[in-house]
């Protein structure tokens, strides 16, 4: 039996199992765009396998990541996060989680969904170029630069153009499967 090609990035058990699950697939529910933008912020600055190994304590302890639960965590709240091994404990990452959330709830107001907001930056459909190595993909593009000024524009915290990035390619909205990867939606 044949191994799988994957993602030069995709090593540890965890991230295999992500990457062969969730990562690049599109997402169209608001529930979880609000989970992927929320660990990409904790992610910037560390790897995305340790956001893995602390994703169910986030989960736990941001009420399955509620929106409008966030929206209204107190002082107190933030304070008990910040003393929580189990999640990042960067200040101002924990203090982006109350207007990220606020943000989130805007959006969904304002367009219906956040799914209907995000997915206009890709004009619907998933970007997909060709990359035949992890140095191939960017860092950032034009569309994560536009999502991340609106974003700001919004009230949103650590939402520039690099987690914005990452964050589009969890959720689908990019193809950023190198061409030997078996995930690869479209080869060339």
């Amino acid at each position: 039996m044949t191994e799988l090609r994957r993602c030069e990035w995709a090593r540890l058990p965890l991230d295999i199992a992500y990457h062969d699950t969730e990562w690049g697939i599109p997402v169209h529910d608001d529930r979880t765009h609000f989970e992927f933008i929320t660990l990409e912020g904790a992610q910037a600055g560390l790897s995305w396998s340790t956001i893995l190994k602390k994703r169910e304590r986030y989960r736990e302890v941001l009420d399955g990541f509620d929106p409008e639960r966030i929206a209204r965590y107190t002082k107190r709240k933030l304070d008990a996060l910040l003393r929580d091994a189990g999640i990042v404990r960067n200040k101002l990452k924990v203090a982006s989680l109350v207007p990220n959330a606020r943000g989130f709830l805007g959006v969904q107001e304002e367009f219906g969904s956040f799914d209907a907001f995000v997915w206009r930056f890709v004009d619907g459909t998933p970007k997909r170029a060709v990359r035949r190595a992890l140095q191939d993909i960017p860092a950032r593009t034009a569309e994560s630069d536009a999502l991340s000024k609106e974003l700001l524009r919004r009230g949103f915290k650590f939402v520039g153009s690099t987690i914005c990035y990452a964050y589009m390619q969890a959720c689908g909205l990019v193809d950023d499967h190198t061409v030997s990867c078996f995930r690869r939606t479209a080869r060339p």
